[in-house]
């Protein structure tokens, strides 16, 4: 039997589109390759709330699931998961610049135990189990992310903010609905992907990834480092095409299926089963 690759899969502009229905044949292809033997997982700015039901809807077997933008991995302990590793920092600081640039604007923290603290509802936040808090308490214990949304505010806005406030202690990723996304310091999908990598003991260079957003780009250069290959959406922005080592259609367009049947057929991973 060939060595099976680790795929690991973005999930909104990727596996879904802008209304969260499936990408045209993704179900289908990530099912082909899951058969096939190889390891198909999610690697996601989402929450783990927010994503478990994906890993159900695809059906897929991995036993580890990279959320938060690589701060929070699970692992599946029987018919449940667990939070094997989950990356933090003081978000003190960080908290205070911004609220000096953007007081107008909505926060969210995200605490190691998964809980979400929130200043203001907002729709597109999944806040099951979350608590409304006063800005200040948002940074009494460490947290695994910040997330930031201000309304009347761009992407090139974003760029400015991080620039003019130095934020780099931290790493900071420009979501596609422009919000800006803080995590520890030198955590990405990459990092998070490296160690179940290693965990399972799998083959640097059968390694596939897929995305279509800024916060793709530290996995990219992750896959590319290992031999493996790093597969830009047809929608993603220049500088995430330059990135990667390959570019697939739009996902309107079924872009990830197209890559994953790239793939070798099950044919080809396991001969005579």
């Amino acid at each position: 039997m060939t060595e099976p690759w680790l795929v690991g899969l973005d999930v909104d502009g990727t596996i879904l589109l802008q209304d969260e229905t499936m990408s045209p044949g993704v179900p289908e292809a990530v099912a082909r390759v899951r058969d096939a033997g190889h390891l198909v997982t999610i690697a996601t700015g989402r929450s783990w709330m927010a994503t478990r039901r994906y890993v159900e809807e695809l059906g897929l077997l991995a036993d580890y699931v990279v959320c938060s933008n690589g701060a929070v991995t699970m692992r599946r302990v029987g018919d449940d998961w667990e939070r094997w590793n989950v990356e933090t920092f003081d978000p003190t600081p960080v908290l205070g610049l911004l609220r000096n640039r953007l007081p107008e604007a909505r926060y969210m923290v995200e605490l190691a135990s998964g809980q979400r603290l929130f200043t203001e509802q907002l729709d597109d936040w999944t806040l099951d189990g979350g608590r409304q808090v006063d800005f200040d308490e948002l940074g009494a214990l460490p947290v695994s992310r910040i997330v930031v949304v201000s309304p009347g505010h761009d992407e090139d806005d974003f760029h400015r903010l991080v620039a003019d406030a130095g934020l780099n202690e931290v790493s900071y990723a420009i979501g596609w609905t422009a919000w800006l996304d803080i995590a520890p310091q030198g955590v990405d999908k990459g990092t998070a992907l490296e160690q179940v990598r290693l965990e399972l003991g799998l083959d640097r260079g059968r390694i596939l990834v897929a995305g279509d957003g800024r916060n793709d780009i530290g996995m990219f250069g992750w896959a590319r480092s290992l031999g493996g290959r790093a597969v830009a959406m047809g929608q993603a922005p220049d500088e995430v095409k330059d990135a990667a080592s390959e570019v697939t259609a739009d996902v309107e367009d079924g872009g990830l299926a197209q890559a994953l049947d790239t793939l070798p057929a099950p044919a080809q991973v396991s001969a005579g089963e």
